[in-house]
């Protein structure tokens, strides 16, 4: 036995670009993370519902009063879960409606006792909207039939509605008709790609908005199709568009037509859309004049119907980006370098003087967070296809006007991969680029990666570059972009940053990253990611990760993969942990491992290695080890040798300690194979 012992002490990372042998760090993994430069296996996960009707495309969660709410986002609509705060036990889906104008109604309970007659735009009562109205015939005391006039805003299928007794003969009870289709706000579309945030009531009342955006951008992120942005209460609120209000007035129908609202107004503006009984499609609001009392407004077409009306406007908040919630703000983006926000706190302003539009550069603004703003507070961080650009609240008066909003141009040469690829971690943005990872901290700057640039880039599927998505582990102290690999059109693999390590390395292609989409941890504790594959019951999968060291699925549980190896080890270059230039011509010969790690069931060490730099590996082993071996013999050669450690069985973990190699000097061969 040689007495020479050598410390396995290899630099944390694993590098896939350029050649191994030229590597100074570890050169294969799968399935391993690195905390205190040395490697350990990453935790496993488990199916926490199984019954996602889609693949997601955009998730996020939030909670209240010890639960739990995940929203994901599909080409279908909306899902939501809720769990409990700490092992991710709970129900759902709820599927999440989308409000919209009645287009016919179904069901009619007929009721009694009703007074004989026909009823012109009736109001309708009841249901989640409002503003529908209908002609009603009465016959032998029941409602006969219901004609609809108006169909109102923000009705889902299925609300019950009915009318007051007044407004058909003063009499009568029991009538009701249910809403059969409706034209919502969301249609569904395999390009959709959704941005979502959480908005809270800046009056304190505790109340909190979903905000989402569905942008048709999952196979484009330059497409330039305007959808509408929806809100709706949160928790399992219906949604509906923003920016949309109704208004009762007085109409004199002209023209031009005149309506006349005896209060003021101020949320309405030129240029809004206007419907209701008697409303052409596409009328728009032409003027705005507001008195001491009253709003007087013109409409650009002829009203069918005069007297006393209830009128929708509508903002035509609709944009091709996304949006973002900076507080008490919500600000919209798209198209040729828009920007756009209501009025503080009030989701349906976007008149007022606070609000703003503006663009800022000449490429679509695909992406948006905030960021700290110090004494310019709200500020946002925005993203166009080259641009970087900061917004701040900063109102300045210049003689009678006051501007509210300051936009400052980070950068107009900088780029952007995946509306999704943007990540915050502790204040610092992180994102891929179309050829380099950025980053910003008051300024865009490379983020070095010299260890696997390259194999992200050349084999990331640039068709599918929409799908790659941000996440990280705060835990462990990392930043994980999942990709598309090869001809792969979801995700499959992932490159990872560790903030606290300051390196990089990638999930090996394991089965861990065949995720398309997710929500990090907060008040629940660990990260959930959404599968991209279908499931035995031909939906998919929430997993949470973090959760134990094996894959559990239901009442099965499965071992997870976990292996690292390390870089060269001959004397050809220096010797273990040497890299130096001047080396021995000799093969590494070793005699013995002694193991040191923290671990959890048995593991294998694999010896593999070639002669030359370019040569086909040689492969030996496993030599099986145990938590209590203290020492694994044995008689290998090599001259470019590697060693591979591997846990794969139910309930294996490990964590790698400092290891200590009995090596020395083999055979002087300067050619062929081990």
């Amino acid at each position: 036995m040689t007495a020479k012992v050598i410390s396995l002490n290899i630099k944390p990372g694993i590098q896939r670009d350029g050649t191994q042998f030229d590597a100074p760090v570890y050169v294969d993994g799968r399935w391993v993370r690195f905390q205190r430069g040395r490697p350990r296996k990453m935790g496993g996960y488990r199916g926490i519902f199984q019954n996602a009707s889609g693949i997601s495309r955009g998730m996020i969660s939030s909670s209240e009063d010890g639960l739990t709410y995940v929203y994901s986002g599909y080409s279908a609509g909306l899902q939501q879960w809720v769990t409990d705060n700490d092992n991710g036990v709970g129900s759902g889906p709820q599927n999440i409606l989308f409000a919209g104008t009645i287009l016919t109604v179904g069901t009619l309970v007929a009721g009694s006792a009703y007074t004989n007659g026909s009823y012109t735009n009736v109001a309708l009562t009841g249901g989640s909207g409002s503003n529908a109205t209908a002609n009603i015939t009465v016959s032998g005391g029941v409602v006969a039939s219901v004609t609809l006039t108006f169909g109102g805003v923000n009705y889902v299928v299925g609300d019950v509605l009915s009318a007051n007794p007044a407004d058909i003969g003063g009499t009568g009870s029991g009538f009701s008709v249910t809403v059969a289709t409706t034209n919502p706000n969301y249609t569904a579309n395999n390009n959709t790609l959704w941005q979502m945030d959480i908005g809270f009531d800046s009056g304190g009342s505790g109340n909190q908005t979903l905000v989402a955006h569905p942008g048709l951008n999952l196979s484009d992120i330059d497409n330039t199709t305007d959808t509408p942005v929806l809100i709706g209460d949160f928790p399992s609120g219906n949604m509906s568009k923003v920016g949309v209000f109704t208004a009762t007035g007085s109409m004199v129908v002209g023209p031009p037509s005149v309506f006349t609202i005896a209060s003021i107004n101020a949320l309405i503006a030129i240029g809004q859309t206007v419907s209701g009984i008697g409303i052409t499609a596409g009328t728009t609001v032409t003027n705005v004049a507001i008195g001491s009392s009253t709003t007087t407004v013109t409409i650009s077409t002829t009203a069918g119907t005069a007297g006393t009306l209830t009128l929708s406007f509508d903002n035509n908040i609709s944009v091709s980006g996304g949006c973002v919630m900076l507080h008490p703000y919500l600000f919209v983006y798209g198209n040729d370098g828009l920007i756009k926000n209501c009025s503080a706190g009030n989701f349906q302003d976007w008149v007022s003087a606070d609000s703003n539009e503006n663009t800022v550069s000449a490429g679509k603004v695909v992406k948006g967070l905030p960021v700290r703003g110090g004494t310019t507070s709200p500020s946002g961080i925005f993203w166009s296809l080259d641009s970087v650009i900061r917004v701040s609240y900063a109102p300045q008066t210049i003689g009678t006007s006051t501007i509210y909003w300051r936009y400052d141009i980070v950068t107009s040469q900088s780029s952007i991969l995946s509306s999704s690829s943007v990540i915050e971690y502790d204040g610092i943005f992180y994102w891929c680029g179309v050829d380099r990872f950025l980053m910003y901290n008051g300024v865009v700057q490379e983020l070095t990666n010299t260890m696997n640039t390259n194999h992200f880039f050349d084999n990331l599927n640039y068709a599918q570059r929409q799908k790659v998505w941000a996440s990280k582990v705060p835990r462990w102290g990392e930043i994980w972009w999942f990709y598309p690999r090869g001809d792969a059109t979801e995700c499959t693999d992932a490159i990872i940053y560790n903030v606290r390590e300051k390196v990089w390395y990638d999930a090996g292609e394991a089965l861990g990253a065949n995720r398309s989409a997710g929500v990090f941890s907060e008040v629940f504790r660990k990260p959930i990611w959404a599968g991209n594959e279908e499931n035995n019951f031909n939906t998919y999968t929430l997993w949470q990760h973090e959760s134990g060291t094996n894959l559990v699925n239901l009442s099965q549980e499965t071992a997870i993969q976990s292996y690292f190896e390390t870089d060269s080890l001959g004397w050809v270059n220096g010797g273990p942990n040497q890299n130096d230039p001047i080396g021995m011509n000799n093969w590494i010969r070793l005699e013995r491992v002694e193991p040191d790690f923290v671990q959890s069931e048995q593991m294998n060490l694999y010896v593999t290695g070639k002669g030359y730099a370019s040569d086909e590996d040689v492969v030996t082993g496993p030599y099986t080890f145990e938590p209590d071996t203290l020492k694994i013999d044995m008689r290998e050669q090599r001259r470019e040798m590697r060693l591979r450690f591997e846990s794969n069985i139910v309930n294996g973990n490990y964590e790698c300690g400092l290891n200590l190699l009995s090596a020395d000097v083999g055979d002087m061969r300067s050619t062929g194979n081990p």
